[in-house]
């Protein structure tokens, strides 16, 4: 596994390996150095696969403004061979004026080019893959150092046992707990961050926003995306606490045998609707019908991020249960 790419050197550069987190962040890493530079660069990134050569001659040409250019070739080992040749043209005589990263994902295909960049004096980022167990638990600490915690030496190994050999769930794993332990990760935070994660749903978030917790309605939010929970389930499921507290509390009996048969639903889903109707009013929960109303058209598609729309409706709902609530305390 590399250390964290240096800062570019070289107008040629040769981002190679298998591990895509790794890649990733080679190239953020040039791409941020450049831009720390020169603030008004101009960022090109194109695709290898079915790239035409003329395509690549017009990005590559002189500026007519005069302004630093970053050019990021992606999966470079499918290109065709006319383009793997420009490219490798291009290597003997780079503009000054120009970076130009080129990304390979390892493996024979291309390896030429590979070597072209080399040998004209590129940079290098090596991004092996992280195959071994120990590679990955050194990964994990290496993540928490650097989002300001620190990890006991069962719990980098507890968390790697859990999450298994991808990268980036390692690394959103590692930086959530480092958030949500306040620095200090051990053993049992792993046990009890992975316990969450393999239990929430839609209806575990849904609970949290309906008794007006907005930090664990929230931090039940990110591990169900985390896990996959489709947002349009959770957003079902937070439209259905809201309205069946809705339907509980327009009914003036308390007694869950008689709500159960008067709204036709289950005796235990009436008691959970009970316990989470508590300290909202009618005119609450009807402003957070309209709330969930409208997420449902969000995570449809009429939202630019159906994850901000969540986090949004949820902290819309816990304030109005909060601003109108029967003066119990969220």
């Amino acid at each position: 596994m590399s250390a964290a790419p240096p800062a570019p050197t070289s107008r040629l550069r040769a981002v190679v390996g298998e591990e895509e987190l790794l890649r990733s962040r080679a190239v953020s890493a040039v791409r941020a150095a450049v831009l720390e530079r020169h603030p008004d660069a101009e960022l090109h990134e194109l695709p290898a696969q079915g790239l035409p050569v003329g395509q690549l001659a017009d990005v590559l040409a002189p500026s007519l403004f005069g302004t630093h250019r970053l050019v990021v070739v992606t999966g470079v080992h499918e290109a065709a061979g006319a383009l793997a040749d420009a490219l490798a043209g291009y290597a003997k005589d780079p503009d000054p004026d120009l970076t130009l990263v080129v990304v390979h994902s390892g493996g024979k295909r291309n390896e030429a080019l590979v070597k072209a960049f080399t040998a004209a004096g590129a940079a290098v980022d090596d991004c092996p893959k992280v195959s071994s167990v120990g590679d990955r638990i050194a990964f994990v600490r290496n993540e928490v150092r650097s989002a300001g915690g620190r990890i006991t030496p069962d719990a980098a190994s507890a968390l790697v046992e859990a999450i298994g050999a991808d990268l980036r769930q390692l690394s959103s794993a590692a930086t959530q707990l480092v958030s949500d332990f306040g620095g200090a990760v051990d053993a049992d935070a792993v046990a009890r961050f992975h316990r969450g994660q393999a239990e929430v749903t839609g209806f575990t978030v849904a609970e949290r926003v309906l008794v007006g917790d907005r930090q664990g309605s929230l931090e039940m939010l990110r591990w169900a995306l985390q896990r996959g929970v489709a947002h349009v389930l959770i957003a079902d499921a937070i439209a259905d606490g809201v309205r069946t507290a809705a339907r509980i509390s327009s009914v003036r009996s308390s007694n869950p045998g008689d709500l159960a048969r008067t709204l036709k639903m289950p005796p235990w889903k009436v008691k959970r609707a009970q316990s989470q109707a508590r300290g909202w009013s009618i005119e609450g929960l009807q402003q957070a019908i309209g709330v969930a109303a409208e997420l449902n058209a969000d995570v449809k598609g009429a939202a630019a991020s159906a994850d901000y729309a969540l986090e949004s409706a949820i902290r819309r709902i816990v304030a109005i249960r909060r601003e109108t609530g029967r003066g119990v305390r969220s």
